[in-house]
């Protein structure tokens, strides 16, 4: 089996340098990859509109399905009096069940695990977490150690596995024990040798933006921050190309 997978932290679906509504665009974009399975991170799950702005009715994870994912799962973090925002995962195949984690650290960055598992074809199971981890330490130290022992605890150790999200680990700190802790590794590292700079889109240098694999092979690695990309978010794009081994 094979599988194309994006994951993209898409800032609200707002220009992170213009503040435009880009929504339109960044589906655009997403469908262009054709991915069969697409982690989305900082997506509104309501948002009430605005004045002068075109901001379509549906959640923005349903917006961007459409009719090309027809499953999607949303887990919803941060809320605040104009509405929430969270993780979503969207994907061509039927989704069994999903649920998510609160691994919050502190009161101002609300973040969670949406763990999806998927059934691609009778009988098989294939395991999704999306995350966006803190921006300090001590808060991503936390939640590395909320993800492995939810790993360990929900998922088969034979089961596929993909862990995929912004995991602002710039210094690079927590890779490493994670790979070791649940035998996971990291798509651009296996593909280019190193983790590849993710952040910002417009020249990055950061490797931010992650894809951790269990029992997969990776065919192809390419992350996306060119045109059109880096005009919609801060942070570039991933797409892997994997197959089950």
């Amino acid at each position: 089996m094979r599988l194309r997978i994006l994951t993209y932290n898409m800032h609200k679906g707002f220009c992170f340098y213009s503040r435009q509504y880009v929504l339109r665009e960044l589906r655009e974009a997403v469908r262009a990859v054709n991915a069969d399975v697409v982690f989305l991170q900082e997506v509104l799950g309501f948002h009430p509109p605005k004045a002068g702005k075109e901001i379509e009715l549906e959640t923005q994870f349903e917006f961007l399905a459409d009719e090309i994912w027809s499953h999607f799962a949303y887990g919803k973090n941060a809320i605040y009096s104009e509405g929430h925002h969270g993780n979503a995962i969207l994907s061509k195949y039927p989704i069994v069940r999903h649920n998510n984690i609160n691994i919050s650290t502190n009161p101002l960055e609300q973040r969670g695990l949406l763990h999806a598992c998927l059934q691609p074809e009778p009988g098989a199971e294939l395991h999704l977490v999306c995350l966006h981890l803190d921006l300090l330490e001590r808060g991503r130290k936390k939640q590395l150690q909320s993800l492995i022992g939810h790993v360990r605890t929900e998922i088969p150790e034979e089961s596929p596995l993909i862990i995929a999200g912004d995991f602002n680990d710039w210094q690079r700190k927590f890779s490493d024990p994670l790979s070791d802790a649940l035998a996971v590794q990291e798509s651009g590292v296996v593909a280019r040798g190193g983790h590849v700079p993710t952040f910002p889109s417009l020249r990055p240098f950061l490797s931010l933006d992650r894809v951790y694999i269990r029992r997969f092979r990776v065919l192809e690695y390419q992350v996306l921050y060119g045109v059109p990309w880096r005009r919609m978010s801060d942070h570039a794009a991933v797409m892997v190309d994997l197959e089950l081994s």
